[in-house]
């Protein structure tokens, strides 16, 4: 979801590089009897709850990935207690009740360590290819596939329902939770008063302890199990308190939104709602990878070049398995890892999943989960494994170097986004390099002695 714009999660994306501190634990999913469930233990759990495997958007603000103080409630307990005593007048403005909050934050206590993760972010990142190794295991698949004929009538019926490919409900359930086995245990009320009491994205979190509030004034959840990520995000799909009041549904009928508890279906239907609601068309996939032509002109990829895909066969863009790219609508063609790499067209609904994450790494990686789990291939292109990302000293530095040779960036803020990249092709451009808009060492070097 767009919260991820907050920069919440554990890691830090370029546009093509990610960074993150482990994936979720890739735990067997055994068949079980019908209509009973299990959440399937592992010694690793307990040990990775805070952990995540999304990457961190592009539009993160790059004050999150450097080490800044942390404002220690603990050592001045008054301080967060006057903050909540303040936000408890506001709460009851908004129409939280005083039983409610009272009763919520009876136990609440300021918890530095997540004030840590949301200010200390990794300065490094990792490439595209090794988050997917991860992100797409041999493991994850398996356990995919069991998950998935586990509760096949619950996700047929699902995409029945929202249009939404059954396969895509269940490689995000796969990359959010495991398919449910670490679904967080922070206290959610704990965790978002501290990070709203840190003030650094004072009015964001404010509005998402709100939301929670409002959550547990409706009933549709206890303090008991309000629990999640230290970010916040709850349930087998990780929702935060917004996008819970917002999009979940009650796929049961037993008159509760229930994302939190060891049967998924609440959690899967919802996620469906969300990208219904987002926008996905059904019946088109979210891309497909393909063989560019030697000829191919790099200035034509990147997302915001959109073709039909006549136009692309007319270019000599030829599907991986050397057919014609399928009319599925406008689409773009993608290189992550630059020309001579894995290269992959986009259609619409590669966008409606940048609405859950906007981390093209993460969107790659359900998509080709989904693609796995419903049995196809691995993909075939290559990828510059000698390449390490850069830093994010390096990114910025590569901003302001390519600023001083015309090619305006934008922001110096180490974020590899549309516009990095359009200043890198202007850059090669001026060298006579192919103009794929891929940032690393060797480009770097070059800026360096321009």
């Amino acid at each position: 979801m767009r919260w991820y714009l907050a920069g919440l999660v554990t890691a830090c994306i370029s546009f093509y590089g990610v960074s993150f501190t482990m994936a979720g634990p890739e735990i067997s999913v055994r068949p079980l009897p019908r209509g009973q469930t299990e959440t399937v233990p592992d010694t690793r759990t307990a040990a990775i709850l805070s952990r995540s495997l999304r990457p961190q958007p592009r539009g993160t603000d790059p004050a999150a990935q450097t080490r800044e103080p942390v404002r220690r409630a603990t050592q001045n307990p008054a301080s967060f207690t006057s903050w909540a005593r303040s936000f408890r007048n506001s709460a009851l403005r908004q129409g939280i009740s005083a039983r409610v909050f009272d009763t919520a934050f009876a136990d609440v206590e300021y918890l530095p360590q997540v004030v840590e993760h949301d200010r200390n972010q990794s300065e490094f990142t990792k490439q595209i290819w090794e988050y997917l190794e991860t992100a797409v295991s041999a493991n994850r698949i398996r356990n995919g596939q069991q998950a998935f004929d586990r509760y096949r009538r619950t996700l047929r019926s699902i995409e029945r329902q929202y249009g939404v490919d059954a396969y895509v409900v269940a490689a995000i359930w796969g990359l959010e939770t495991a398919y449910g086995a670490v679904r967080g245990s922070t206290n959610v009320i704990s965790a978002m008063a501290s990070l709203a009491y840190d003030a650094r994205r004072k009015e964001f979190f404010e509005d998402q302890l709100i939301a929670a509030l409002q959550i547990l004034q409706s009933g549709q959840a206890s303090m008991t199990n309000m629990r999640g990520s230290w970010a916040g995000a709850m349930g087998h799909t990780q929702f935060m308190p917004d996008s819970y009041l917002t999009f979940s549904v009650d796929a049961t009928g037993d008159g509760r939104r229930d994302i939190w508890g060891d049967d998924p279906v609440d959690a899967l239907a919802s996620a469906a709602n969300f990208l219904r609601e987002k926008g996905w068309t059904p019946g088109q996939p979210w891309g497909i990878e393909v063989r560019l032509p030697r000829n191919f002109d790099f200035r034509h990829s990147g997302e915001r070049i959109k073709k039909r895909p006549s136009d692309w066969n007319a270019m000599g863009v030829r599907t991986i398995s050397g057919g014609m790219v399928p009319d599925h609508g406008p689409s773009s063609v993608l290189v992550p890892a630059g020309a001579g790499a894995a290269a992959f067209v986009i259609y619409d609904n590669f966008h409606v999943l940048e609405e859950y994450n906007p981390a093209d790494a993460y969107v790659i990686g359900v998509g080709h989960l989904a693609d796995r789990i419903r049995g196809g291939g691995s993909i075939q292109g290559s990828w510059p494994r000698s390449d390490r990302a850069l830093s994010l000293s390096e990114r910025r530095e590569m901003q302001i170097r390519l600023r001083a040779v015309g090619c305006d960036p934008g922001k110096f803020d180490g974020i590899v986004g549309p516009n990095t990249i359009q200043a890198i092709r202007c850059f090669q451009g001026q060298i006579g390099q192919v103009p794929d808009g891929y940032a690393n060492t060797r480009l770097l070097a070059r800026l360096r002695n321009a």
